[in-house]
């Protein structure tokens, strides 16, 4: 539709009218010779512009489609540039340019949506013909590094099985997964097996001891019979197997006083105390400390048996065995343990509402006479001689011990000239320690612990 506005006279609009469709019929967008100040305006859909926008891309489809953005103000269209439908276009037949500018109904939209000049509409937003080929060039090499990705992974699985094919190949195998109540069952099977080798049931009794570190696996040892099979291993020729179950008795019994129960039921006690006063390795009499070590920890019943058998002589034998040094400060702690849980049982009665659980521990404890014994065995003397270690914690082990049995023993203590030199010769040594400690900014260090203990142990004795 053409629209034809009159600037100066006839003559020059008649003149304007004549090229404009001269220059529509052929398609041509060159600005004409004749300079005059009237201007074409057009109002169409842009069809036969983008018609011959599309014609020239199809010519060279090298070149880029640029989309001209108009606005509500006349703009220069320059060539090559494609028209949004529904815009206003005129030839300048001033300038011999086309202009481009917002129809209607677009004007109305762009000043409602509050665009300012020279702006875009990122809502609708518009690409070049090479930007659409760049996606277009995308979009089919991710379809390709799709159909690469699936190869890869059937690649994948066909190199692993599935998880129900595992399982049929395991039921084939009969290789399900044991819980530890069959594992155990299997291994005391084997233990018990007098066609398996003393190795096969070395490595039994190791595999059982990792087990029974556990409460309720210790317990399901006691429930299958284990620990009876375990005990009476004790009196097994083969040092490897007495070594074996010193140590599972040891780690059963740890902390767990129903299995406590029945260990000292079962007599482990006194076959522990059979090897440590018999010819044995050390390795052996090392397991068998931590298996009495263990079996009487807070467990006042097992250690008024042990004191009824001899248990403290027994030690003050091995004490004083050449080529046991090593043992000594094991035996000390033993001895020093059950000295602190009785005064430690003892304080805690005194500070709380004594019920009747509480009782009976202390009335299990009061049978407990272990200080007398101890002073009838000789031990406030065997006690100072590891004070002549080197090692600083077999210094502070007895110490501390000597400071436990201290009621008992003080008079000896006094008649003691090798303690109290060792006294004088410690407090010495460990005052300079204490100073190195100061000079790196340790106030309360190790060193300093120590040297509390024989200050102590030197105001007792004075």
């Amino acid at each position: 539709m053409l629209m034809i506005r009159t600037m100066q006279n006839k003559r020059s609009c008649t003149l304007g009218l004549i090229i404009t469709i001269w220059l529509f019929s052929l398609h041509l967008v060159r600005a004409h010779d004749v300079k005059s100040p009237t201007a074409l305006t057009i109002k169409d859909s842009t069809d036969d512009l983008n018609r011959d926008e599309e014609s020239q891309l199809q010519d060279d489809d090298d070149e880029d489609l640029e989309v001209f953005r108009p606005t509500d103000k006349w703009q220069t269209l320059r060539p090559g540039q494609a028209v949004p439908a529904g815009s206003h276009v005129r030839l300048n037949l001033q300038t011999g340019q086309r202009e481009v500018k917002l129809g209607e109904e677009e004007r109305l939209k762009y000043l409602r949506d509050g665009n300012g000049p020279g702006t875009m509409n990122v809502q609708n937003p518009s690409f070049t013909s090479q930007e659409l080929k760049e996606a277009l060039k995308k979009f089919k090499e991710g379809l390709d590094d799709s159909a690469d990705t699936k190869q890869k992974e059937d690649a994948v699985r066909a190199q692993f099985r599935s998880m129900e094919e595992l399982k049929k190949d395991m039921a084939a195998l009969d290789m399900l997964v044991e819980t530890d109540v069959q594992v155990m069952r299997r291994l005391l099977n084997q233990f018990n097996d007098t066609n398996s080798t003393t190795e096969e049931k070395v490595t039994a009794l190791h595999d059982l001891e990792y087990l029974v570190h556990q409460v309720d696996n210790a317990q399901n040892l006691v429930s299958m019979g284990g620990m009876q099979l375990v005990v009476n291993a004790l009196n097994n020729t083969d040092i490897r197997l007495q070594e074996s179950a010193a140590f599972v008795l040891g780690s059963a019994v740890s902390s767990n006083p129903s299995v406590q129960v029945e260990a000292v039921e079962g007599g482990a006690l006194q076959k522990l105390l059979m090897l440590l006063a018999t010819q044995r390795p050390m390795m052996v009499k090392k397991k068998v400390l931590f298996a009495v070590a263990s079996l009487l920890r807070h467990f006042p019943f097992a250690q008024s048996h042990f004191l009824k058998l001899g248990g403290a002589q027994v030690l003050s034998k091995l004490f004083q065995t050449t080529g046991a040094e090593a043992l000594r400060v094991r035996i000390i702690t033993i001895l020093y343990d059950m000295i602190i849980e009785k005064e430690l049982i003892s304080q805690v009665g005194m500070d709380i509402i004594p019920d009747s659980s509480h009782q009976e521990r202390l009335r299990q404890y009061d049978k407990v006479s272990l200080i007398p014994v101890l002073v009838e065995q000789g031990w406030c003397n065997l006690v100072p001689e590891l004070l002549a270690s080197p090692e600083h914690d077999w210094r502070e082990k007895a110490l501390r011990t000597l400071l436990a049995m201290m009621a008992q023993c003080q008079t000896q203590f006094k008649q003691n000239p090798t303690l109290i030199y060792s006294l004088n010769e410690l407090q010495k040594q460990y005052r300079e320690l204490v100073l190195t400690e100061h000079d790196v900014g340790e106030e309360d260090g190790y060193f300093g612990e120590i040297l509390a203990l024989v200050d102590s142990m030197m105001v007792k004795l004075q």
